[in-house]
């Protein structure tokens, strides 16, 4: 059985300048920042944000990645997002 390809918040990220990351939705606007950051002489933690406000730390990219991008969704449905607005006053 062939395996499905399957796609990936971190596919999102574009890498530059180095440390940093930036999540570009369909219309190559940015809505997610990562940058790794050394927390004590001998941790590294990937910084969170998303539309500039920090939404937490994460111990790999791909977590990060996954943490923006969940956002990124969370704000696009009934109960954040730009739908939750069209039934309203009816």
């Amino acid at each position: 059985m062939a395996e499905r390809s399957r796609w990936h918040p971190l596919l999102a990220a574009q890498e530059g300048p180095t440390g940093t990351w930036s999540l570009l939705d369909a219309y190559d606007r940015i809505y997610g920042a990562i940058e790794l950051r050394r927390v004590s002489t001998t941790d590294l933690r990937y910084r969170v944000s998303f539309r500039g406000e920090v939404i937490g730390w994460s111990t790999s990219l791909r977590l990060a990645c996954e943490r923006a991008h969940t956002e990124f969704l969370r704000h696009h449905g009934p109960n954040g997002g730009p739908i939750a607005s069209w039934g309203a006053g009816k």
